[in-house]
């Protein structure tokens, strides 16, 4: 169960507020990083997503013995992380928000498993949102009970290349 991830981006703020409104929740400061905010789903798991200001970096130990952050003002436009995330809200109401804020969004499909939106968080970092119908096809495709025949086709599709 993955209950928070963080990521850097342009504008901790403004993303988080966009995040929450899309996951109904709520947004926090996030002091360990300053300039650094919270995206709360207020949900039944803890969910949310740290945003953290560009360029920042989690380093072993730097913080009393604990992970601490520094900003490094190195950085590529692009981000290789990305997480899929269940949220309660449609299609059409997350192609709205993405058209407000100027992100791309597309509707997709993983090799015929399941389907997610593309939220392209400022045109840089995408999570790919599911709907709750979304959610339903990716939880079956990905049951236990699927598990075995999705690795042997994933590994034949790895020996054909």
């Amino acid at each position: 169960m993955l209950h928070h991830i963080s990521v850097s981006v342009n504008d901790p703020l403004h993303v988080a507020t966009v995040m929450a409104e899309i996951f109904q929740g709520r947004v926090a400061p996030f002091p360990p990083n300053p300039g650094s905010y919270v995206a709360l789903a207020g949900d039944d798991f803890g969910t949310l997503i740290e945003f953290y200001p560009a360029g920042s970096e989690l380093i072993p130990g730097a913080h009393q013995g604990q992970s601490g952050f520094r900003v490094t003002p190195q950085q590529s436009q692009y981000i290789s992380f990305h997480a899929a995330i269940s949220v309660p809200v449609s299609l059409e109401e997350i192609e709205r928000i993405g058209d407000r804020e100027g992100w791309r969004v597309l509707a997709a499909n993983r090799d015929g498993l399941f389907d997610v939106v593309e939220f392209w968080v400022e045109n840089r970092l995408m999570l790919e949102l599911l709907t709750p119908a979304m959610a339903a096809k990716y939880q079956a495709a990905l049951s236990p009970e699927h598990l075995p025949a999705l690795i042997d086709q994933m590994t034949l599709v790895e020996a054909r290349s």
